[in-house]
C-alpha cells in the first residue's frame, strides 16, 4: 500500500447547512494558490444534486455536486474517489446507493446501520489513495459529528478524520443564533480522541460589527482550549 504523504484538513459543521461545503471549496482554492497539489473528499453524500465524472475504467459515474465544484476550485479533474459513496433519496425511507460512481442495488437493500460498515472500506481506500497522491486533502463532514445516536455507525465525520489524523475546523452558522452553544456542545459530546483533532472554530454568516462577539470567543477558548480562527461574512 502506498504511503499517505498528504496533510489532511477537515471541515466539520455543528449542523447541516452550517457552511461546510462553501468553506471546503474556499480552502481547496486557497491551498492550490500556495502551489500545493490538492484534492477534496467527502466519504458519503446524501443528495440528488450530482455531476457526471469519469471512472478509472474509462466509463462514467456520479459524485455529489459539492465535491465536483471543490475539485474545480482545487484545479484538478473531478473523480469518483472524491465522493466514493452517494446516497440519492428516492423516498423518506429509501435511497439509491452509488458506490464509486455506480449504483449498487444490493447495498440499497441492506439495513442502514449495517450498510455503513460495508461502505466504510470503499471510503477508506479512496481517501487513503488520495492521501498518497496529493499534498493536501480537504475533507468535508456531513451534518454534525456529535449526533450521539448515530455516532457508532458514522464514518463520514470523525472516523474519516481519525483515519488520516485530520486537523479539523468546526464551522457554525451564527445567523441562526446559538452559535457558541453549538460549538461548545459539539466539542463536549465528542470522545476525547476525536475532540483532540478540533483545531479551530469558525463563525459563518456573521453580519455587522465583529467586535460585538467579545468576550464570546475568549470564553469559548477558556472552556475548550480551541481558538476561534475565523469570522466569515
Amino acid at each position: 500500500e502506498r504511503r499517505m504523504t498528504a496533510r489532511a484538513v477537515m471541515v466539520l459543521g455543528t449542523t447541516s447547512h452550517a457552511g461546510k461545503s462553501w468553506l471546503a471549496t474556499a480552502l481547496c482554492r486557497w491551498y492550490v494558490r500556495q502551489g500545493l497539489k490538492v484534492a477534496p473528499f467527502k466519504a458519503q453524500n446524501m443528495s440528488n444534486n450530482a455531476r457526471v465524472v469519469a471512472t478509472p475504467d474509462g466509463g462514467f459515474g456520479e459524485i455529489g455536486s459539492a465535491q465536483y465544484f471543490q475539485a474545480l476550485a482545487a484545479r484538478v479533474t473531478p473523480q469518483v474517489r472524491m465522493n466514493p459513496v452517494l446516497l440519492k433519496p428516492e423516498s423518506d425511507a429509501a435511497s439509491q446507493v452509488v458506490v464509486l460512481g455506480r449504483v449498487d442495488p444490493e447495498l440499497a437493500a441492506v439495513p442502514w446501520r449495517e450498510r455503513s460498515e460495508r461502505l466504510w472500506p470503499f471510503a477508506r481506500d479512496a481517501l487513503r489513495s488520495l492521501m498518497a497522491e496529493h499534498d493536501v486533502v480537504v475533507l468535508e463532514g456531513a451534518g454534525s459529528p456529535a449526533e450521539i445516536n448515530l455516532h457508532a455507525s458514522d464514518y463520514v465525520n470523525m472516523r474519516s478524520a481519525l483515519e488520516v489524523r485530520a486537523a479539523c475546523l468546526l464551522v457554525t452558522d451564527i445567523d441562526r443564533g446559538g452559535a457558541f452553544a453549538h460549538l461548545y456542545g459539539t466539542h463536549h459530546l465528542l470522545p476525547a480522541a476525536e475532540r483532540a483533532l478540533i483545531r479551530g472554530f469558525v463563525l459563518n454568516r456573521f453580519r455587522g460589527d465583529a467586535g460585538l462577539l467579545a468576550p464570546g470567543p475568549d470564553q469559548l477558548l477558556a472552556l475548550t482550549g480551541v481558538p476561534t480562527v475565523a469570522v466569515l461574512p
